[in-house]
């Protein structure tokens, strides 16, 4: 028998305003004093007092006995690693896929490196009379592709520069062009990238087709995903400032949010 629970379930009060406090201590991002913690929480001194004395039984935070600052525990560090084990970017991406597409009236994908390259995991279909060739488990190139091109741009690994030193020697043959010059043109195209923050290809994988692709980071400010949104030339409009450059930007940085990306800074 399945048990309905309501949404307004009664807590414990007492917890839900202890946790004022650590609020408070986690975002300083540096040890405070009592009465600094206190303040930030609306709470009287004494109170926040009695709550930090249980939090430091139970490891969740500490007190430097010569200055009497209070900072998070090692408990504190345990639940956060702990925490960010469990995020996963292919799960945590579906709404911000599903709200991306519906804002630029796009297809728009999820890629994770995996054994082959770039690889697309997850998809949103915009329904557009164009069709769009693009599968979960496609490997893309990493120099034709804006895919490829985000992770060329911000992914480190050695046989990412292996995948890519062939591809450029296949260029260099197909287009009877030295592997040098291939190689410079990528590299004038992969600093624009970082300077702008995402990826772009006009029609260079597949005919009459753009795409963005931007990078998503961990909580180590690793590149473990890129979110790429495809379009036709006519319609897709690949200014670095365009409308729709912004909103992959948006989605990017909301997913990397989720994942810890910038909270050590905050």
């Amino acid at each position: 028998m399945v048990t309905k629970v309501s949404n307004d379930r009664q807590g414990i009060q007492s917890v839900e305003v202890g946790f004022r406090l650590l609020r408070v201590l986690a975002s300083a991002n540096r040890s405070m004093m009592l009465r600094d913690i206190a303040k930030g929480a609306g709470m009287a001194a004494a109170k926040a007092h009695r709550y930090m004395v249980s939090f430091m039984r139970v490891g969740i935070v500490e007190q430097d006995a010569s200055s009497g600052r209070y900072d998070l525990g090692a408990y504190a560090l345990e639940l956060g690693l702990s925490g960010l084990g469990r995020l996963d970017p292919v799960r945590l991406s579906g709404p911000i896929l599903e709200a991306l597409c519906e804002e630029v009236r796009e297809t728009v994908a999820l890629a994770v490196w995996g054994t082959h390259g770039a690889t697309i995991v997850r998809i949103v279909d915009s329904g557009s009379p164009i069709t769009i060739t693009l599968r979960p488990g496609t490997t893309l190139p990493l120099y034709k592709s804006a895919t490829g091109r985000a992770f060329a741009s911000f992914y480190r690994s050695p046989f990412l520069k292996e995948i890519l030193d062939n591809e450029l020697k296949e260029t260099a043959t197909a287009t009877k062009t030295a592997v040098t010059t291939v190689r410079r043109q990528l590299e004038k195209n992969l600093s624009e990238i970082r300077t702008h923050g995402i990826a772009r290809a006009t029609g260079s994988l597949t005919p009459g087709i753009n795409g963005f692709s931007a990078p998503v980071y961990d909580h180590t400010g690793s590149m473990v995903a890129a979110i790429t949104s495809l379009g036709s030339m006519g319609e897709f409009n690949v200014e670095w400032d365009s409308p729709v450059a912004k909103a992959m930007l948006e989605a990017a940085k909301a997913l990397s949010h989720r994942l810890g990306y910038g909270h050590l800074a905050e």
